[in-house]
């Protein structure tokens, strides 16, 4: 048998053996809290990452598109699952109609009756559609689509340009639907403090139990849920 693979192997060690301690110590100069690997991020790799457009339209990336423009995209990019009007296919989501159906039984939540921000339209666009080839699309492209599916809800008019100057702008018909969570102050007298030892004396009294207060329907079949 040939040393070679047991020369080769011994070298193979030496070098594990060798990066292994240099690790080592490269963790042991490391500041605490930190374990001294990788790298600081460059300036375009956080860039790349950093997508997102607030409400006010901080973020939004150089550019704008029409309806005209966007109707024409919608068509060939997004109808195939969401309808030519926005109606939807199958099961994939409806984008245009709802309005006023909220408090309905079973509300329509669309761009139109639902979206609180026109920036929302574009992020979700820019990240995710369309479904299956992700990132394809360029920023004026994504302007015109969003532009196309607010003018199909009646938020903007046929001739309306969407820009980074502008998406920050654009009132949505639901915005007043949204607010900060103020339960800290407006449920706050609700609140009592818990009580973690010798809280109760005496014996505990079960009250109720699931198979008695009938929490399971009695037929085979329950209420239709979409």
């Amino acid at each position: 048998m040939s040393r070679f693979p047991k020369r080769a192997a011994w070298a193979l060690a030496l070098c594990l053996g060798v990066a292994g301690g240099a690790a080592i110590a490269q963790q042991q100069k490391a500041p605490a809290g930190k374990v001294g690997l990788g790298r600081v991020a460059l300036p375009e790799e956080i860039k790349a990452w950093d997508i997102d457009v607030r409400p006010d339209g901080l973020g939004a990336p150089v550019g704008k598109g029409t309806v005209k423009q966007g109707e024409e995209l919608f068509l060939a990019q997004c109808a195939s699952c969401h309808g030519e009007f926005g109606e939807a296919v199958g099961r994939w989501p409806v984008l245009v109609g709802g309005r006023g159906s909220l408090k309905h039984d079973n509300p329509d939540k669309t761009i139109g009756s639902y979206w609180p921000d026109a920036s929302t339209v574009f992020d979700y666009i820019r990240r995710a559609m369309p479904f299956g080839n992700a990132r394809s699309l360029t920023d004026d492209e994504i302007y015109s689509i969003t532009a196309f599916l607010l003018q199909m809800n009646e938020v903007v008019k046929e001739d309306f340009v969407l820009s980074n100057e502008n998406i920050g702008k654009v009132k949505m018909p639901n915005v007043g639907g949204f607010f900060e969570d103020d339960r800290e102050k407006s449920e706050k007298h609700f609140w009592s403090k818990a009580c973690v030892t010798n809280c109760k004396t005496g014996e505990v009294k079960v009250t109720g139990r699931a198979r008695v207060v009938d929490v399971t329907p009695d037929g085979k079949s329950g209420p239709k849920v979409e």
